[in-house]
């Protein structure tokens, strides 16, 4: 069984490395690890809690995507009214 310590120092890395992610990144890591979380919940109820993740991180990586997609368009859509005034 690990250690409080040694969890404690895996989750410390683990967001740590997140300080130099692109939003892309973050969207994108954020909708994969949501949809795991998901289709895990769903699966055990359906009798595959694996298969379920594996669909539902695959369906969220493509849900962050597509949200960072819109992010983008919208932040170009404010810029592009700004530089018109």
């Amino acid at each position: 069984m690990i250690g409080i310590a040694a969890r404690t120092l895996i989750l410390a890395l683990a967001l740590s490395a997140c300080a130099t992610m692109s939003d892309t990144q973050r969207r994108a890591g954020t909708g994969t690890v949501v949809g795991a979380a998901g289709g895990a919940a769903v699966g055990a109820m359906a009798g595959n809690a694996g298969m379920g993740a594996a669909i539902g991180a695959g369906v969220g990586l493509f849900g962050g995507l597509l949200y960072d997609q819109n992010q983008k368009a919208y932040e170009q859509g404010r810029r592009d009214a700004q530089g018109g005034r």
